[in-house]
This record gives C-alpha cells, structure tokens and sequence, in this order.
C-alpha cells in the first residue's frame, strides 16, 4: 500500500493550496505533501513536503486523522493529514509558481463553496479536521475509477508520528 502526507497550512480564515501541475490531482486546489519515503515516519514525510513544496521549515504540526483509499476489498493507499496553525501576521506572498505548481492563500469561505469544482475532496474531511479535536479515518471507496462512497470512523488508537 503506498502512503502519503498531506498537511493544510492555516493562516486566520485561510489555508495555503497547491495547485498542481502533475497527476494526482492535477489542475485542483489541495494541501501540500506527497509520498512518504522508504523509512520515513509521517510527520517526518509530511515535514519535508512542506520544506520541499513551499520553501517554509515548520516543527510543529498537529496530526488529523488518515485517508484510505480502497474497493472495498483491497486498500491501495492512504493519506496521513497534518493541520499546521501559522500565526495571522505570518508573511508569505502569494501567488507563487513552485516546481509542484501554483501556491496561494485561499478563503475557507471559498474552499468549501458548493458550487467549487476547482478543489480536490477536501470537503469530505477537512471541515472535520479544523473543526473538531478527534481524529478519523476517512474511508473512500471506489468502484471501476469512480468513488461511492465516503465514511468515517473514529480512530481511538493513539498514533505516534
């Protein structure tokens, strides 16, 4: 199973996004991070995707919850998500062009607008993130390329990054 990281960084009522040039995802909004390397542990992997996707060094992010992709037989992969909380007067400009793709500050407000068709599905979990202090599992099934069905389940394990 291949795992990744994916890490929100928040500013006030706005959260950095990639736009990204490459596949997954390509030409959506959605949080910087990416596979987690042979003996890395998460935070480790999702520490360095950020360094690597937006240039900012951070030591301190907030573990949320994983993302799991399966068929409902198999699991294929899954995401380990990070919030990182920047202080409001922390100055990084954007827009900015980066290897990955486009950088920029966007709106809660705008994210989660239900006519926004430009995001990935952050909608099935990251108002779960921001707003609540436990931790899930979000569990997207696909059937032939294409999702079903999203659930979530409480993850009561402490997890150690």
């Amino acid at each position: 199973m291949v795992e990744f990281t994916i890490c929100f960084l928040k500013k006030g009522d706005q959260i950095l996004l990639l736009n990204r040039d490459f596949p997954e995802w390509m030409g959506a909004w959605n949080g910087v991070g990416g596979k987690i390397e042979k003996n890395e542990t998460p935070l480790a992997g999702a520490l360095r995707e950020i360094k690597e996707e937006t240039g900012i060094a951070l030591q301190d992010i907030t573990y949320k919850g994983k993302i799991t992709w399966t068929d409902g037989t198999i699991n294929f992969g899954c995401m380990y998500a990070f919030i990182a909380e920047l202080p409001e007067s922390y100055s990084y400009v954007t827009p900015i062009k980066v290897a990955e793709g486009i950088l920029d500050w966007k709106d809660l407000s705008w994210i989660f607008h239900p006519q926004n068709v430009g995001i990935a599905d952050l909608k099935y979990y990251l108002p779960k993130m921001l707003e609540e202090t436990n931790n899930y599992e979000y569990i997207f099934t696909y059937k032939e390329s294409k999702l079903i069905e999203v659930t979530t389940t409480p993850l009561t394990q402490t997890f150690t990054v």
